[in-house]
């Protein structure tokens, strides 16, 4: 690892969630999911900074009211990849961090992200020719393994993805579906996502490509255009609040 490399932590956020409207300022024991997201992440000694993305002025007062910094963006992007391009491309302009600098998405409704999860992902870049890395966790049982909703990611042996998909992959042929689990080892993708500034820049140019539409997965356009993605093995199980309902299971 280069000795003066950076790590940025950048939080999209939005407030126009079809799902969950308003969702990063819903309360969680006495604080706005953004908040305790944010407050998550800074504890991690691996950031120099913290920064929050989004265009909404109601999200930026909330995240300058616990004293967070806040970036706005356009309201144009398709994913959170883009608006975390925009800030970071904002940061190496100004000269505040290089391109060879590591920017981590953090999903902005998973407000119980851990320490060692961002670590993991952060190590991943003492090999230099790591470009993009992300995370996955061993599927348990049936109910993940065939739920559309859970990613699910093939890995090579050497620990890069070869395919994500919504689909319950590979295909154990021979075998009733129900018996998949016990021949077969699967894992689900958790959704935080590291990548150098400059290759950020460089996929978010990218076009999409027909397996993207076809999953709705956007990393599989970065796999199409022969960008290689790192996978690391957690142990820790992702909580992301997509919905109310959601909410309501964690309380």
């Amino acid at each position: 690892m280069t000795l003066h490399m950076k790590f940025i932590g950048i939080i999209p956020a939005r407030y126009a969630s079809t799902r969950f409207p308003g969702k990063p300022l819903t309360m969680i024991k006495g604080k706005t999911m953004i908040n305790h997201v944010y407050d998550q992440a800074s504890i991690c000694k691996v950031f120099s900074r913290v920064i929050v993305a989004t265009d909404d002025d109601r999200i930026a007062e909330n995240v300058q009211g616990f004293g967070g910094e806040v970036m706005m963006t356009s309201d144009q992007h398709r994913s959170g990849t883009e608006r975390c391009n925009e800030v970071s491309g904002k940061l190496i302009e100004n000269g505040e961090i290089e391109i060879s600098d590591v920017i981590i998405n953090i999903q902005g409704d998973e407000p119980f992200i851990q320490q060692q999860q961002i670590n993991l992902l952060a190590d991943c870049f003492l090999d230099e020719d790591v470009k993009i890395a992300t995370l996955a966790k061993k599927v348990k049982n049936n109910d993940e393994l065939f739920d559309k909703n859970v990613v699910k990611v093939i890995i090579d042996q050497l620990g890069n993805a070869i395919y994500f998909s919504r689909s319950p992959l590979p295909f154990v042929r021979g075998k009733n579906s129900g018996e998949w689990l016990s021949v077969q080892t699967y894992y689900k993708h958790i959704g935080i996502y590291a990548y150098r500034g400059n290759v950020l820049q460089n996929i978010c140019k990218l076009k999409s490509s027909p397996l993207e539409v076809s999953e709705s997965l956007e990393q599989l356009r970065w796999i199409a255009n022969a960008f290689k993605i790192k996978v690391k093995i957690t142990e820790i199980e992702a909580i992301g609040i997509d919905t109310p309902e959601d909410l309501l299971k964690l309380k």
